[in-house]
C-alpha cells in the first residue's frame, strides 16, 4: 500500500509544469493528496502565485525546461520558498538540474518517469515533517567524513597518474570505495570521436563489457540513450536513474538487477573548452538513496578533478613527443634523414667506451662519392640532393641494425660498426661498394663510392680513430676510386 492511501487529504500543492498533459497527470495522481492544489503553466505564474500565498508542498516538473534560460528563474522560486518543501521531477536524462537547483535552497527530488503510484510517494515522502533532528545531524556529519576522504582519495590519485590510463585506473579505485557503490567506471572520448571504457573496478563479475556487450565504440551500442555513463558522456549532463526500469530498457534493468545493482548514475567529465564532454564518471550503487548537495557536488567536483588530470596527462605527452621531435630534429640530418655529424660523434665516444668495457672489436668505415661536384656542375644541386639521399638509402638497406650511418659532411658518411673487426668491416665496406654501384639514380645513372676501414686500437681516441679510416679513404681515392683500402695501425 502506497504512502498516498495512509494519508488523508490535507495542506495545498503547487504545481508547476508548461506540459498541460502533465499537469492533468499529476493532478489525476496527486490531486486528492491535497485540500487545494494550484496548477500553473509557467515560472512566471507560478511566482504570482507564489506572492500571494506560500503552498504547503511546490512541486517542479522539469521536463521541457531549459537550464540556459529557466535555471535561475526555477532558482528564484526554490530561493523564495525557505524552508518550506520543494519537491523537484527530474527527468532521469537530465539530473544535472539537481545540484544546480540544490544550490538555491533545500529540495527533495524525485527521478521520471514515474508511475502514479511513484509520484504519491515522492509527494508523500516530500510533505513527511522532518524526524529524528539529532540523528540527522549525525548521518549528516558521516557524510561530509566520507565525502573528505573520498577528495583525498581522488587527490592522491591525480598525484600519482602519469598518464590517462593510470589516472583512469585510479579514479576507478577511489570512487569503488565510496560506501554504496558496486562498480566505478570512466569512460573517455577516443580520438575518433566514439566513447571507450578506458578503466573499471567492482564486484567480481559486474563488467560493462558484459552489460554493454563491447567496451569500445559505445556510442553505437544500443543502450547508448539508456545508461547512465553513456548517456551522460553523449549529453554533457548528470544522469540518474533510480530505479534500473526508469530507461525503458528490461533486459538492461534485469542485468543490473541481478548483480544486486539499484540505482546507476553518469557524471560527465566536463571538455577543456567548447565541444562534448570529454567522458563520464559510470558509478552503479547497491541501495536506492537521496543524494545530498555535497555529495552531487563532490561527484561534479571529482569529474572536473579528472577533466584536469586529463588536461595534465595530453600536455605530459605533448611535451614527451615534442621533447622527442626536438631531439630528432637535432640528431638527424635533415637531406638524409641519417645521423649528423654531432650525433655521430657522441655515438662513436659511446661505442668506443663500450667496446672497451665489454673488450669486443669496433669499426669505423668512412666513405666518399667519387667525383661529386661534377654531378653537382653537370646536372645541377637537385640531383646531387638526389643522390646524396640515393646514397643514404642504399647504405641503410644493406647495414646491420646495430650500425649508425653519419653524414659527416658535404658528401662524406661515416658508419659506426660495433662487435666488427677489420676484416668484417672490409667485407662490410665491400658489400656497400658494390650496392652503390649497382643503385639506379634519377639524373645521373650510376655513382661509386671510395671506403676507409679502421678497427679501433687499445688506447685510440675518436678523433685519432676517425683520422686513420679518412687516410684509408684518400688512399682509394687515389688508388682510382670505387674501392676499399683497410687503415694503417
Amino acid at each position: 500500500m502506497s504512502q498516498h492511501a495512509e494519508q488523508p487529504a490535507a495542506g495545498t500543492g503547487l504545481y508547476v509544469s508548461p506540459m498541460a498533459r502533465r499537469r492533468a497527470e499529476f493532478a489525476a495522481a496527486c490531486g486528492s493528496r491535497f485540500a487545494a492544489l494550484r496548477l500553473a503553466d509557467s515560472v512566471d505564474a507560478a511566482a504570482r502565485l507564489l506572492a500571494m500565498e506560500q503552498p504547503d508542498l511546490l512541486v517542479l516538473d522539469l521536463e521541457r525546461f531549459e537550464p540556459g534560460i529557466d535555471l535561475a528563474p526555477l532558482g528564484a522560486l526554490v530561493a523564495a520558498r525557505g524552508s518550506r518543501p520543494t519537491l523537484l521531477l527530474c527527468p532521469f536524462g537530465g539530473a544535472g538540474w539537481l545540484p544546480a537547483l540544490m544550490a538555491f535552497g533545500p529540495v527533495a527530488y524525485a527521478t521520471t518517469p514515474l508511475e502514479p503510484a511513484g509520484m504519491r510517494d515522492a509527494v508523500a515522502r516530500a510533505l513527511a515533517p522532518a524526524a529524528h533532528v539529532d540523528a540527522d545531524i549525525d548521518t549528516d556529519a558521516a557524510t561530509l567524513r566520507e565525502l573528505l576522504a573520498l577528495r583525498s582519495r581522488v587527490q592522491d590519485a591525480l598525484a600519482d597518474a602519469d598518464d590517462a590510463h593510470a589516472l583512469a585506473e585510479s579514479l576507478c579505485g577511489a570512487l569503488s570505495s565510496w560506501p554504496g557503490v558496486l562498480h566505478a567506471a570512466v569512460l573517455l572520448r577516443q580520438p575518433d570521436g566514439d566513447v571507450a571504457v578506458a578503466a573499471q573496478q567492482g564486484l567480481p563479475g559486474l563488467s560493462l563489457g558484459a552489460l554493454l556487450q563491447r567496451t569500445d565504440r559505445l556510442l553505437h551500442v544500443p543502450l547508448r540513450h539508456a545508461f547512465p555513463g553513456l548517456l551522460a558522456a553523449a549529453s554533457g549532463t548528470m544522469v540518474l536513474l533510480d530505479p534500473p526500469e526508469q530507461a525503458g530498457e528490461p533486459a538492461l534493468a534485469e542485468a543490473l538487477r541481478v548483480h544486486g545493482v539499484a540505482l546507476a548514475l553518469g557524471v560527465p567529465i566536463p571538455a577543456d573548452g567548447p565541444g562534448p564532454a570529454r567522458g563520464a564518471l559510470s558509478l552503479l550503487f547497491g541501495g536506492a538513496r537521496a543524494f545530498a548537495p555535497e555529495e552531487l557536488a563532490t561527484l561534479r567536483d571529482v569529474a572536473r578533478s579528472c577533466a584536469l588530470g586529463l588536461r595534465m596527462a595530453d600536455t605530459q605527452l605533448e611535451n614527451e613527443q615534442l621533447l622527442a621531435r626536438l631531439t630528432h630534429i637535432s640528431n638527424t640530418d635533415a637531406l638524409t634523414g641519417v645521423a649528423n655529424r654531432r650525433h655521430g660523434e657522441a655515438l662513436l665516444e659511446r661505442e668506443i667506451k663500450r667496446a672497451r668495457r665489454y673488450r669486443v672489436p669496433l669499426a669505423l668505415l668512412s666513405f666518399d662519392i667519387d667525383r661529386f661536384k661534377a654531378i653537382n656542375d653537370a646536372f645541377g644541386y637537385p640531383v646531387g640532393d638526389v643522390v646524396l639521399r640515393t646514397v643514404a638509402d642504399v647504405a641503410r638497406a644493406v647495414l646491420r641494425a646495430s650500425d649508425v650511418l653519419v653524414r659527416s659532411g658535404g658528401e662524406e658518411f661515416h658508419i659506426v660498426a660495433p662487435h666488427t673487426s677489420a676484416i668484417d668491416g672490409l667485407r662490410m665496406a665491400e658489400k656497400l661498394r658494390a650496392a652503390i654501384e649497382q643503385a639506379e639514380i634519377p639524373g645521373c645513372d650510376h655513382v661509386t663510392v671510395s671506403l676507409g676501414v679502421a678497427q679501433l686500437g687499445e688506447q685510440e681516441s675518436a678523433d685519432a680513430l676517425a683520422q686513420r679510416a679518412d687516410a684509408a679513404m684518400a688512399r682509394a681515392k687515389r688508388a682510382g676510386r670505387n674501392c676499399v683500402e683497410l687503415a694503417m695501425q
